[in-house]
């Protein structure tokens, strides 16, 4: 049975640019957008009861720009007044330069690596070892501290967002020949969603090697995996997939 209808796990592109586009048009395939999972964010209350207090930090570290929406809304709930001496350390360019949403952009006070990874921010961490940090994270974050630890940098964990599960509704069609997923946070919320899932012909893609895992933990079969030397992106591994069935 050729794939012709596919549910990829993410909000819909804001672009027309987007590959899923063009893959659809050249094979013909019908792409739904629809997250399995969502992001909400904590209430000032249940972030009160980790028993942290926001202006006792001097810095913060972010790695997502959810984590900079959460951080700013708790604070304006808080009424907490963010001084201009505040420094920001993320871990890429691009979620330093959505602070500007909420602050005004200084190099002096902002600072970033390039590859998304918090070895390629610890030169500058360590460089304001002084700091007491903030680290502001969701309640499924897998970060490795190591290095914050082993340079005992001052640092604290405060959880601001949640992932929970995007339920489907009673009325909603689930007649996808394949599905896509990002995190394993997606195929809980596919198995939890559908307790009595058997997957038969559907194909599962996923990208990441903790996704993969997750797949074949909840006994389902993987039939399209990236990052891969051939498939770096999980459209090239959706793309080689159906030129081979073609």
């Amino acid at each position: 049975m050729k794939v012709k209808k596919i549910l990829v796990s993410q909000p819909k592109p804001s672009s027309e640019k987007s590959p899923y586009y063009e893959i659809a048009r050249n094979y013909g395939v019908d792409i739904v957008f629809r997250p399995f999972i969502k992001v909400e964010g904590l209430t000032s209350k249940e972030f009160r009861q980790q028993k942290i207090s926001i202006p006792e930090f001097t810095a913060v570290i972010f790695t997502a720009r959810t984590a900079i929406d959460h951080f700013f809304r708790l604070c304006e709930e808080m009424r907490i007044t963010i001084p201009d001496t505040m420094k920001y350390f993320c871990t890429t360019e691009s979620i330093a330069l959505y602070l500007q949403k909420y602050t005004v952009y200084r190099k002096r006070k902002i600072f970033h690596g390039n590859t998304g990874k918090l070895a390629d921010l610890m030169p500058f961490i360590i460089k304001h070892n002084k700091e007491k940090f903030l680290y502001a994270v969701s309640d499924v974050h897998k970060d490795d501290t190591t290095l914050l630890d082993s340079n005992h940098i001052d640092y604290t964990k405060a959880i601001m967002y949640r992932t929970v599960s995007n339920d489907f509704g009673p009325d909603e069609k689930f007649d996808y020949d394949m599905l896509i997923f990002f995190s394993p946070s997606g195929i809980a919320s596919l198995m939890k969603n559908f307790p009595e899932f058997e997957q038969g012909d559907i194909r599962i893609g996923c990208f990441g090697s903790t996704t993969a895992k997750a797949v074949k933990d909840a006994g389902l079969r993987l039939d399209v995996e990236a990052p891969s030397p051939q498939a770096p992106s999980m459209t090239a591994a959706l793309e080689n997939y159906l030129k081979s069935e073609n």
